[in-house]
């Protein structure tokens, strides 16, 4: 399996032969919602808190007389069935919605992910991403020489590429983050993957471990 590698110029330059075990992984969808759904919930963090009947403000005197007045038996009004309660069983800011992710199973759904980003013809390789200037408009300049364009695109990073983090975090469809640190969650969420070939080396170093 091959790719296209462009140069600073947008222009097409040679051609790459991709490692068929990372870039070429039949595609099962439920394993990549399966990891993608534990990462998105991974990144939940529970902002909601309710107080229970113990914790309401108030309610220390029973409201009226057990017998006699024709009305419901209450002890407290911070019983859950009345109006400004306490909550039974609401969400609580100790939460925890974290789940753990089977190693081989992240990296197989990462797999499928590029695949089908390389069968898709959204996958870019540019040879380097050295521009003269560390010029955002420069970055955005070479984005439309690109023969397809995307509405949003992950950038992924060689080691010795952190300067273009600085040079794209003002362009609002692009995701900048090293090539080590991908997952299924921005591989799905953006549309055309674009990778130097420092950063292809950094990719398939991480991914080709068992």
């Amino acid at each position: 399996m091959k790719v296209k590698v462009y140069n600073l110029e947008g222009k097409e330059s040679k051609e790459l032969e991709l490692n068929e075990d990372i870039f070429n992984v039949k595609a099962k969808p439920a394993v990549v919602h399966e990891v993608y759904v534990i990462q998105t919930g991974n990144q939940r963090e529970p902002w909601a808190d309710t107080k229970n009947r113990g914790e309401v403000r108030g309610g220390g005197r029973k409201p009226w007389k057990q017998k006699g007045t024709g009305r419901a038996r209450h002890g407290s009004i911070r019983s859950p069935i009345w109006k400004g309660g306490g909550v039974t069983f609401g969400p609580l800011t100790i939460e925890n919605y974290s789940r753990k992710i089977n190693k081989a199973t992240r990296r197989l759904a990462t797999k499928m992910c590029l695949s089908d980003k390389v069968a898709n013809n959204s996958l870019v390789v540019s040879e380097t991403f050295d521009f003269s200037e560390k010029k955002t408009k420069l970055f955005a300049s070479w984005l439309k020489k690109l023969p397809t364009q995307f509405k949003r695109y992950l950038v992924l990073t060689g080691e010795n590429e952190k300067e273009l983090y600085k040079q794209t975090r003002n362009l609002p469809k692009v995701m900048t983050m090293p090539a080590c640190d991908v997952n299924v969650m921005e591989l799905v969420e953006n549309d055309a993957v674009i990778m130097s070939l420092d950063g292809l080396k950094s990719l398939e170093k991480v991914l080709a471990k068992k």
